[in-house]
């Protein structure tokens, strides 16, 4: 399924764990300073220099190079997205972000922002980084360079993103959550099998 950047609450709230996607469109990368800088200009009643409502944020830390006929970008790979779990539920709600891509999933505080506000995780495959620049068309723009390149706001074009699994939707269900549990069920039957007593 292809999805077109900005997102409607309305579609996200359609899309259901386990569901193969694709962006076209603007997005932008936000790593932990993106998101302390955004949430210290807000309670400050600052205005910040992107509207995120609608949009998709990548955690993201791109190389980037400046050449002649402008920015572009050699490598942008997920980043482990639990760096941001004591920031993101805050984001969600201030700043109406639709869409987070990123690897190793969330919070259950952070699904439970989601659930609430409307908006999912998409998960990218780690170690897709020169793979995943590829559908980047062109750098937009980037705000907060001051942060140094991993840290800044980037934003890029995309074409054919992906793909990604939408790993958390806006039920609350997680897959991550699902694995842990089937891991856990599976240890159970492994130890009653093995005679072992259980932990």
């Amino acid at each position: 399924m292809i999805l077109n950047t900005p997102l409607s609450k309305e579609f996200v709230r359609s899309l259901r764990v386990g569901e193969t996607v694709r962006l076209n469109g603007i997005v932008y990368t936000g790593r932990d300073e993106v998101h302390r800088r955004a949430l210290e200009m807000h309670e400050r009643g600052e205005k910040l220099p992107v509207d995120l409502k609608g949009a998709t944020l990548f955690h993201c830390g791109p190389i980037v190079k400046n050449e002649s006929t402008g920015w572009k970008v050699l490598a942008a790979g997920p980043t482990t997205s639990a760096r941001m779990n004591a920031l993101e539920p805050k984001f969600i709600e201030n700043f109406g972000v639709r869409a987070i891509i990123g690897k190793g999933g969330m919070s259950r505080q952070t699904v439970d922002a989601m659930k609430r506000f409307g908006c999912v995780y998409l998960a990218a495959t780690g170690g897709t980084a020169v793979t995943i620049a590829k559908s980047i068309r062109r750098v937009v723009g980037v705000e907060w360079s001051d942060l140094g390149m991993a840290e800044a706001l980037w934003i890029f074009e995309v074409k054919d993103f992906g793909p990604l699994i939408v790993a958390i939707d806006t039920n609350g269900e997680s897959l991550y959550e699902r694995v842990e549990e089937s891991v856990a069920n599976n240890l159970l039957v492994v130890r009653k099998m093995l005679g072992l007593k259980k932990a």
